[in-house]
């Protein structure tokens, strides 16, 4: 199939990569000109036969209601806007009935897989019409991991956002579990080899998972992770899911916990989210206050 990408940074280059990999022609625009296929967001469009589709992965929020908002302009009856990158599900609804107006279909897709989705693949959780969702399935597949990867949460605009918004909360409670063990195992004088501990629960134990040998790569680079400042970012999702959770009488206690310990974070410098920070490098290349991983980011402010 024919796609434009709008966004081409760590995710969207990526994408770009595997899509053209599987044979589909990509038409990519950033405002970087480096990086760009085409100067415009206006040539990206007209490059494209019809009916069009544009995936755009951009921040969320203000930069993606604007191209939102411009692609509207240039797209027409027919056409499809995907929204792959990590906006509020509430967002979503707005989006979708604005584009409405001119007869251009939307679709929402939370995108998981990191700096790794080029070569594993990314995991996608879409929402939108049957319909719409079949215009993009060649793209979701591929996209996605070889066997599974892809679901079609849900019909209503956010449907997938909002299953990307629990699956990040849930990771904030998974990586604070681990984090929270590796500071305990670290503190004691009875146990020695951690990095040991850590690569031993890889193999056959029920907590056993990607994050878990994220982190044992990270502690077997620096044992006591002395090269990162325990602060941990958020980025959203955890806040927003508490929140969902809040409106709907949902008890959350640990995804809460798990938030609040990030706010913590930004108090002092804390061993547990050295590990938080090196586990979101490992898999996202999110910014730590040190030298990155193989396709991770420095932070460039040193926080």
């Amino acid at each position: 199939m024919h796609i434009g990408l709008v966004g081409l940074g760590k995710m969207g280059g990526n994408m770009r990569t595997r899509l053209r990999e599987a044979g589909h022609t990509v038409v990519g625009y950033d405002r970087n000109p480096d990086l760009a296929d085409v100067d415009s967001l206006a040539a990206m469009v007209e490059a494209l036969p019809a009916p069009k589709v544009v995936w755009v992965m951009v921040p969320a929020g203000d930069p993606t209601r604007s191209t939102v908002a411009e692609l509207k302009e240039l797209l027409g009856e027919g056409d499809l806007v995907v929204d792959g990158g990590n906006s509020k599900y509430t967002d979503d609804a707005e989006n979708a009935a604005s584009l409405a107006e001119k007869g251009i279909g939307f679709v929402d897709c939370g995108v998981s897989g990191g700096v790794w989705g080029l070569k594993n693949g990314y995991a996608l959780m879409c929402g939108g019409s049957p319909d719409d969702i079949a215009k993009v399935q060649p793209a979701f597949d591929a996209l996605k991991p070889a066997e599974g990867g892809f679901v079609h949460a849900g019909p209503t605009p956010g449907a997938g956002h909002f299953a990307k918004m629990v699956h990040n909360g849930i990771e904030y409670a998974m990586m604070q579990a681990y984090a929270e063990g590796w500071e305990l195992l670290e503190k004691v004088d009875i146990v020695e080899n951690v990095p040991d501990i850590f690569e031993s629960w890889r193999h056959g134990t029920v907590i056993r998972s990607w994050l878990l040998d994220l982190l044992t790569e990270a502690i077997q680079s620096d044992q006591h992770l002395d090269k990162l400042r325990g602060y941990a970012d958020d980025s959203g999702e955890g806040r927003w899911t508490v929140q969902a959770a809040i409106d709907n009488a949902v008890p959350m206690h640990v995804i809460a916990a798990s938030l609040f310990a990030r706010f913590s974070s930004r108090q002092d410098d804390s061993p547990a989210m050295k590990a938080i920070a090196a586990m979101r490098n490992q898999f996202g290349g999110h910014a730590v206050h040190t030298e990155p991983p193989p396709g991770g980011e420095a932070n460039p402010n040193g926080r």
